[in-house]
C-alpha cells in the first residue's frame, strides 16, 4: 500500500495565480514612465518640494514591485497584514526620529 501526500493547495486551500507577461511589461512601463518622471521633475526648481514630489514617486513605484513583482495583490490577507503591519512601524519609527529631531533645541547651547 502506498501513501501519496496530498497536494499542499488542496489541503491549504491555496490558489495559485498566475500573472501574464502582459502585466508584467504594463508594470514594467508604468515604472520607466515614473523614472523619467522623477529625473524631469529634478530639473525643475520647486522649492522645498523637490524632496516630497520624489519621495512620492518613490511611494509609487513601491507600491507597484510591491504588489506586483512580490505578487502582495494576490496573496493571503495574513501577507497582506504583515506587509501593512510592517510599513505601519517604518512610519512610526520614521515619525519618533522625527519627532526628536525637531524637538532639540538647536543654537541653544
Amino acid at each position: 500500500m502506498e501513501l501519496q501526500s496530498p497536494r499542499s493547495d488542496e489541503t491549504h486551500g491555496e490558489h495559485i495565480h498566475v500573472v501574464s507577461p502582459k502585466v508584467y511589461l504594463a508594470i514594467l512601463v508604468i515604472l520607466l514612465i515614473f523614472t523619467a518622471t522623477t529625473v524631469a521633475v529634478s530639473y525643475v526648481d520647486l522649492g522645498v518640494f523637490n524632496a516630497v514630489v520624489a519621495l512620492a514617486i518613490a511611494c509609487i513605484k513601491m507600491m507597484l514591485v510591491v504588489l506586483f513583482f512580490m505578487h502582495i495583490k494576490y496573496s493571503t490577507k495574513l501577507t497582506k497584514l504583515t506587509v501593512v503591519s510592517g510599513v505601519f512601524i517604518f512610519f512610526t519609527l520614521i515619525s519618533l526620529t522625527l519627532a526628536d529631531y525637531i524637538s532639540r533645541a538647536w543654537g541653544r547651547w
